[in-house]
């Protein structure tokens, strides 16, 4: 489903091994230059525009809709479409924020902007902050934000001192994990405005503060009035209920299954690892059709995507069969499996994680 500071107002991208095999190391550096010579990392921006069209059009097919069926609950109901178009709008920030759409990172940067800030409320500096941590160490339970303790724990040793309905969320947190992911739209929401009007944080520029907190408050207004002019006040709370429960819905079954109960490297067992194994080791893709990839938003390349950042979303499926060959004459587990059996095992880690609590109990 990461900020700069004042001297460099532009959150730099993940580092890409894509973008000099000299730092590659030698595991990859043969997988990269076949990638290369077949064209794999170049930019596919007719394939991107063509996408955006379509999310633009079905954007204004929606609004049309709600301006014209008015104050009626079946108004309502185009909530479901909306919350699935906003989940393609969020793919597209995401491989705008790795540069994915193009090499021009002035151009890349408006892309996100409009996607993350105006269209869907979510702080880009922020996110982009949070996600190139996440790419640099995966899994990394010091340095991956995304392994953090938070409502959900991910190791055994993050349980230590929970109380309360602290510990009540973790003895539980496999069975609560999908419920919780239906607050995950407005909690994106919050983080951003958080991040855009903290003082105390200074990786972003004032006027890097300015545009972005412009921008999400147009985003505010906008949607607002939308919903307060089309439909009763009733009916405008449940379309955005609804609405932002499926978004969060739809975003953590993308995420979800990418890298739960996966290696988690710890200085000791990961200190000789490059950057292959450190992503390959801790990444899990998906089994599946167009449907999966249309729905996962290429998510479910998962390890191709932790590879190459930059690599345009088209390209990801292509690259798969000479990674897993690559692997394969490594060595290296190369971690694949359906979409059902992902979450099974991305729940059952979490499960097992609850476990001392639950024995405590």
């Amino acid at each position: 489903m990461p900020q700069a500071t004042a001297a460099a107002p532009v959150a730099e991208p993940v580092p890409d091994p894509a973008a000099g095999a000299g730092s590659a190391g030698s595991d990859f550096a043969p997988l990269l230059r076949v990638v290369r010579e077949q064209g794999l990392l170049e930019r596919r921006v007719a394939w991107y525009a063509r996408g955006i069209t379509v999310n633009a059009l079905f954007l204004a097919a929606i609004v049309a809709g709600m301006i014209l069926l008015g104050p009626s609950w079946w108004a309502v109901l185009l909530a479901v479409p909306l919350a699935v178009l906003s989940a393609r709008m969020s793919f597209v920030g995401h491989d705008a924020g790795h540069a994915q759409i193009t090499n021009d990172r002035a151009k890349g940067r408006i892309v996100q902007l409009v996607h993350a800030n105006l269209l869907l409320g979510m702080s880009q500096e922020w996110w982009n902050d949070k996600h190139n941590r996440h790419h640099a160490n995966p899994n990394h339970v010091d340095k991956d934000p995304d392994v953090k303790a938070d409502v959900l724990v991910h190791t055994q040793r993050q349980t230590a001192g929970r109380t309360g309905l602290r510990a009540w969320l973790t003895r539980n947190q496999a069975w609560l994990f999908f419920p919780l992911t239906t607050l995950e739209g407005i909690a994106l929401k919050v983080a951003g405005f958080q991040a855009v009007l903290s003082r105390r944080d200074n990786r972003m520029s004032t006027r890097q503060r300015v545009v972005e907190g412009t921008l999400l408050a147009v985003h505010v207004a906008a949607y607002l009035t939308l919903l307060l002019t089309t439909l009763s006040i009733g009916q405008a709370v449940v379309f955005l209920l609804v609405h932002q429960m499926l978004l969060g819905l739809h975003l953590g079954m993308a995420f979800a299954p990418n890298h739960k109960g996966m290696e988690m490297p710890d200085p000791e067992t990961s200190a000789s690892w490059g950057h292959l194994r450190r992503q390959v080791l801790t990444s899990r893709n998906i089994r599946g059709g167009a449907l999966t990839d249309w729905f996962l938003g290429g998510l479910n390349y998962q390890i191709e995507h932790h590879l190459f950042p930059s690599m345009p979303r088209p390209h990801l499926r292509l690259a798969q069969p000479l990674v897993r060959a690559h692997c394969r004459s490594l060595g290296v587990s190369y971690t694949e499996t359906g979409l059902i059996d992902s979450y099974r095992q991305a729940l059952g880690h979490l499960h097992g994680v609850g476990e001392p609590l639950r024995a405590d109990a």
